[in-house]
């Protein structure tokens, strides 16, 4: 079983022929894109108009009427308001703003509890409106 020996010359020839060329550099980090092109901006949007079922006037209970008067009021309004109260008397919690503590009144209108946290507080107000 006689192999032949491979020349010192001729093998790294071989081993050249068989490499790829120089490997790339790293891939480099893909260009920040660019911003659309003017072609693609949609066109000016007309002024937002308002919910109407937001804007649909409602009247308040008799306990909530106590904080935000008996006219009928749109729901915006009417949070608007207990808000204005909310703040005229200083009832948020000032370890946590987002905590409302309720007066006489404001107790009434959150079904006897004496804090409630302000998104609970508009479920709370949207079961007074009719």
């Amino acid at each position: 079983m006689a192999t032949a020996k491979k020349t010192p010359a001729a093998a790294p020839a071989k081993k050249a022929a068989a490499k790829p060329a120089a490997k790339p550099a790293a891939k480099k980090a893909a260009p920040a894109k660019a911003a659309p092109k003017a072609a693609a901006k949609k066109p000016a949007a007309a002024p937002r108009k308002p919910n109407a079922a937001f804007m649909k006037a409602m009247t308040p209970s008799a306990t909530l009427a106590a904080v935000v008067g008996a006219t009928p009021l749109p729901r915006t309004e009417v949070t608007k308001k207990v808000w204005d109260y909310i703040k005229k008397l200083d009832l948020q919690d000032a370890a946590n703003r987002r905590m409302i503590n309720a007066d006489d009144k404001l107790k009434a209108v959150f079904g006897g509890k004496a804090q409630v946290s302000m998104f609970e507080m508009t479920k709370l107000i949207s079961d007074h409106l009719k």
